[in-house]
């Protein structure tokens, strides 16, 4: 393994810093309250909106929200090497996630409020534009928050921990909101038998959704701000601000084995949590025949899910390993997901209206939910792993450069997630704007004879490329023993050249 010495532009961490406190997992947990909302309107409500309730085809509004990772792909490895390169006096990651909590909270509220007269085209700029923007405000506060998890902890289990904290809030903020939002505002007319499908019930969730968004980064900011001191400090700017060093470093980032392993497994099962998330509704308004309130009530299995997973993915990690962890609870937690409408394909589930159907789901969704939810929470943890192996390579500790990735992958839950589930609604001719009394079983069979392959595939594709993930726990302790090596002969460098090297005062 190659030797190189630190990086001179990157400042070692202090020798000793003191445990985080509960205080700060807390407030670094909560700020993924604000990507939870916005997950829950994007990745589910976004697409319903606009189909079901303003009509737009799905082709449109899912092809203008998949455009937009081409933006994320330029954006969010810039803001992660932006992050890795400020000087600031509250540090590298704290003035992105100050500066995000008004833009992204704007930027959300208005994606639901689209001008009126717009033609199905203009509407689809409109989607694009907006959806454009709110996302590269949440990656300005959600990349640089997760690279800091690389800084507050180097415990390979603690860290599992910390990211468990940020996958329950994450979780509360996703199905919380949907929850509180389909108990309270989406409520039936006679006009309208599905609240979720009324128009009005939008604008208390749009309002509502930027509020929580912009005081969830507000608490993680201030929350973690007395943890500056003792996080990584960019020293000089040096070659690190030239373009061509930029691009090096996101080069060297993409050699890595790890971290292409994850980003591989990453794409795909983003993906299919877009779709899964984007489809979720549609099944349980068409197929299951479920109201408002019965979906509110469905939501709190994830939950549940997040509560169960949480500690248990520690302790599952320190049984398998991180990545057998994360493939085993992939693979058999998409099995047990998709088990209802594979069922009901083949027409051995519930019918609509059994008293057994609603518990089936709600406890079926919580066991599903944990285990993509432990899976999930192992990956980010085996990435924060990957920062230190990077770093024993090439001397550059630049954790923002590979939660950029992460970023990036999570989008596509967004994007290519729904760019699926608007291919898959249009392979099964299912019409916009439809009334549940309209939907006949062909097209519910149909619905979901193009849904399960397409869910199942990308899943157990994703999962293979963990195979191809090196660093287990003995190797990352290796690591981390050579950097604190490497560190402490730099403060030593430091002492020496501070007592001898310097001009008499």
């Amino acid at each position: 393994m190659a030797t190189t010495a630190p990086s001179p532009d990157l400042a070692p961490a202090p020798a000793s810093a003191p445990p985080i406190t509960r205080i700060h997992r807390l407030s670094f947990g909560f700020g993924a309250v604000a990507n939870g909302v916005k997950n829950a309107a994007f990745s589910t409500y976004l697409l319903l909106f606009y189909n079901q309730v303003l009509g737009v085809p799905a082709a449109i509004v899912s092809g203008a929200i998949a455009l937009t990772l081409l933006v994320d792909a330029f954006a969010d490895p810039f803001i992660g090497r932006w992050s890795d390169m400020t000087r600031s006096r509250i540090g590298r990651r704290h003035p992105f996630i100050f500066g995000s909590a008004l833009p992204t909270a704007a930027f959300f509220v208005l994606s639901w409020f689209p001008p009126a007269g717009l033609s199905d085209m203009q509407m689809g700029f409109w989607i694009f534009a907006l959806a454009a923007l709110t996302r590269m405000s949440i990656s300005a506060f959600e990349i640089p928050t997760s690279a800091m998890a690389a800084e507050l902890t180097d415990n390979y289990s603690e860290r599992t921990g910390l990211f468990g904290l940020r996958y329950f809030f994450g979780y509360l903020g996703t199905f919380g909101f949907a929850a509180f939002s389909l108990a309270v505002f989406f409520v039936a007319t006679p006009e309208i038998s599905r609240g979720q499908l009324n128009p009005e019930g939008y604008v208390k969730f749009a309002w509502l959704g930027g509020a929580l968004i912009f005081i969830a980064i507000l608490v993680c900011g201030w929350g973690t701000l007395s943890r500056v001191p003792y996080l990584r400090q960019r020293d000089e700017p040096g070659e690190g601000a030239t373009p061509a060093s930029h691009f090096k470093e996101m080069w060297q980032a993409f050699r890595n084995r790890g971290f292409l392993a994850i980003f591989g497994f990453g794409v795909f099962k983003y993906t299919a949590i877009g779709l899964y998330a984007a489809t979720t509704v549609y099944f349980s308004t068409y197929v299951f025949k479920l109201k408002a309130d019965q979906l509110a009530l469905l939501t709190f299995d994830s939950l549940i899910a997040a509560v169960l997973a949480a500690p248990l993915a520690p302790r599952f990690s320190r049984w398998l390993g991180k990545r057998n962890t994360s493939m085993l609870m992939a693979i058999f937690g998409i099995a047990l997901g998709i088990s209802p409408l594979l069922l009901t394909l083949l027409d051995s589930f519930f019918l609509p209206g059994d008293p057994r159907l609603l518990p089936t789901l709600f406890v079926i969704g919580a066991v599903y939910g944990a285990m993509i939810a432990i899976s999930l929470i192992n990956t980010s943890s085996m990435l924060a792993d990957v920062v230190e192996d990077h770093a024993v390579r090439t001397g550059q500790h630049t954790a923002g450069v590979f939660f950029a990735a992460s970023s990036f992958m999570q989008q596509c839950s967004a994007g290519l997630g729904i760019m699926v589930a608007g291919i898959v609604l249009e392979l099964s001719d299912f019409p916009a704007k439809a009334d549940v009394s309209q939907i006949t079983p062909a097209m519910e069979d149909s619905l979901i004879a193009h849904y399960v392959p397409a869910s199942l595939g990308l899943w157990v594709i994703g999962a293979l490329f963990l195979l191809f993930y090196p660093i287990t726990e003995e190797g990352h302790r290796e690591n981390v023993e050579r950097l604190k090596a490497r560190e402490a002969q730099a403060r030593e460098q430091q002492i020496r050249d501070g007592s001898f090297g310097s001009p008499a005062r």
